[in-house]
């Protein structure tokens, strides 16, 4: 030990894993239920009890998803920085029950939504006053709140219950894992079945009453196992690493770097980072500057920077090209979710104006469930993929993972444009048959109801559902081992604010197409009647767009440089990491 260090006896976290799992699941299930029963069928309520044009609706849910995903880097930052994830999971779950609390309100209560529009094609419909529209946007607002404490935090709270270190708590972390995944399916089978046919059939006041209690119950759950949590205390953010380093390559932008940077550059690296040590790269040079060495520059007697605003360590600087080396397939995963984004919202309004009968019987499948079959096979899929391709991949490829990540999303972006053409070879048979063929009644303020059977939508969301798993679950991973493992919660920040941006993209295409193919008062490629809308040309449109980002992100694909450490290795797997520094 050297002079300058003071050895420090730290007290060792009393984890309690198995103990504190029903209280970490318990909440999770309970709040998957609530969260997911609420918006899952949010595209219809706002049609049909608020009565909002299929645009003004569509565009409010893509910015309300888009918000939640993008707020989710706001409560990583609050989380890491300065209140933790026990605190931030208290507080967002605290708000998304009081956030679906005033959402069941206004169905509840006459007064908070418009009055119902009448059957026929030619009713008049109320719209919503702009009190009724503020206690609605509430409602939103603290679910905003709710969704960017609770996504990036959840499965890393439950994962801080184990001990890393044993091989007891190894596989405590992978069970979490397992449940945690278990629950979130079970919790979108209910949703989109149970929970959603009770909200268009029987009463939406129940409907939105059923997870609002089921989120009250998730809130107790949370607060009843609070005693025996393992609860880890803030260390400051990453972020602050990042702005040195990017501050200082400024600042030091007309310098001149060394003819062998790799030894002559600051090379210092915490003994106390939870971090692995990064190798030099030449990749993004203009970054090294940051660990010039000045005249002006002072080192302190343990060899860090006396003022990490004028220097910065290499170190530093390759974490912060870590980040930056991933942005080009952020970018290209945001256009990629284009595609997911329609079928959340679209593929309802194909179901409302199809035939969703199940055989001769009276009982109607609800258009929202009908995403369930892109999650039933995303599930079948994954086990498959796992179990029977990969080992297959692996002694053909001779590599571990089968095949590299990136080439992983690349065939789920393959499959992305194979599901908008079936879109739209679809689309164009279920509006045929409603121009051509007897209807099965009139939807209000739509239009016919195509004889086209519901059953035909399945292919494109089995096809999503697949893709989903390649690219989605790809990007988790990709973003997971690429990032500086001080950031793997921003890593999961990071994939959400790329569904934000989704979100809005998506919502800024659906604006244009909209205004650009007006034809008369009412008619264009996205109309309320989607018999005299060109849906299927909307589709069109998203697969070509998706055919310029699949060019785009092989580029991007062909000069990555995956993260690379000291000793060699490319990835660092969980187990291998150092926990933050826990408290009971």
């Amino acid at each position: 030990m050297e002079k300058n260090e003071v050895a420090v006896t730290k007290k060792e976290p009393n984890y309690r894993g198995v103990k504190a799992m029903p209280f970490v699941i318990g909440n999770e299930t309970f709040e998957k239920l609530g969260t997911m029963g609420t918006s899952s069928n949010m595209l219809v309520y706002l049609s049909t009890v608020f009565n909002m044009s299929s645009i003004s609706a569509t565009n409010l849910i893509n910015i309300f998803n888009g918000t939640c995903n993008f707020g989710t880097l706001f409560g990583a930052f609050l989380s890491d920085t300065y209140l933790g994830r026990y605190k931030t999971l208290g507080i967002a779950s605290v708000s998304s029950f009081l956030g679906m609390l005033v959402l069941t309100l206004t169905a509840a209560v006459s007064a908070l939504h418009p009055p119902k529009c009448g059957v026929a094609e030619s009713s008049i419909c109320v719209n919503p006053t702009p009190w009724q529209l503020t206690f609605l946007y509430s409602a939103f607002g603290l679910l905003v709140v709710g969704a960017s404490g609770i996504r990036p935090c959840n499965l890393a709270f439950g994962a801080d219950q184990f001990n890393p270190n044993t091989d007891s708590g190894r596989k405590g972390i992978n069970s979490f894992f397992n449940w945690y995944y278990f629950t979130f399916t079970f919790a979108m089978m209910i949703s989109l079945t149970i929970i959603v046919y009770v909200q268009s059939n029987v009463n939406w006041a129940i409907g939105l009453g059923i997870p609002t209690f089921l989120m009250l119950l998730s809130c107790a759950v949370f607060f009843i196992g609070s005693r025996i949590y393992v609860k880890v205390l803030p260390e400051g953010s990453p972020l602050t690493s990042m702005a040195q380093a990017l501050v200082v390559a400024f600042k030091k932008r007309n310098l001149k770097l060394p003819e062998q940077p790799w030894s002559n550059l600051f090379n210092y690296f915490s003994p106390n980072s939870i971090n692995s040590k990064l190798a030099y790269s030449d990749q993004l040079r203009f970054l090294n500057k940051a660990a010039i060495i000045t005249e002006d520059d002072e080192i302190n007697t343990d060899g860090s920077a006396a003022n990490p605003w004028r220097l910065c360590s290499i170190q530093q600087v390759e974490e912060v090209k870590c980040v930056v080396r991933v942005i080009p397939t952020w970018i290209a995963g945001i256009i990629y979710y284009v595609v997911l984004a329609q079928m959340q919202t679209y593929v309802v309004f194909q179901a409302i104006q199809s035939n969703r009968r199940l055989g001769s019987g009276k009982f109607q499948i609800p258009a929202a469930s009908y995403s369930v079959f892109m999650m039933l096979s995303l599930t079948i899929w994954i086990p498959i993929y796992d179990r029977l391709i990969i080992p297959s991949l692996q002694r053909i490829t001779k590599k571990e993972e089968g095949i590299s990540l990136l080439q992983r999303i690349g065939i789920g972006m393959v499959l992305a444009i194979v599901t908008m053409l079936v879109s739209a070879l679809v689309e164009n048979h279920r509006r045929t048959l409603a121009i051509t063929h007897p209807t099965l009644g009139l939807v209000p303020r739509k239009g016919a109801i195509s004889s086209m059977s519901g059953s035909w939508l399945i292919p494109q969301l089995a096809i999503a559902g697949i893709s989903e798993a390649f690219t989605v679950i790809g990007q988790v991973e990709f973003f997971y081992k690429q990032f500086p493992e001080n950031m793997r919660s921003f890593a999961g920040s990071f994939l959400f604010c790329g569904f934000a941006m989704s979100n809005y993209l998506s919502s800024f295409l659906i604006s244009v197409v909209h205004r650009t193919t007006k034809v008369g008062e009412t008619e264009n490629w996205l109309s309320e009647d989607l018999n005299k809308a060109r849906l299927d040309y909307f589709y069109y449109l998203v697969a070509g767009l998706e055919v310029v980002n699949l060019g785009y992100f092989l580029i991007c694909s062909k000069y990555y440089k995956y993260k690379t450490t000291e000793n060699g290795t490319k990835d660092v797997a969980m187990e291998e990491l150092q926990p933050q520094k826990p408290i009971v």
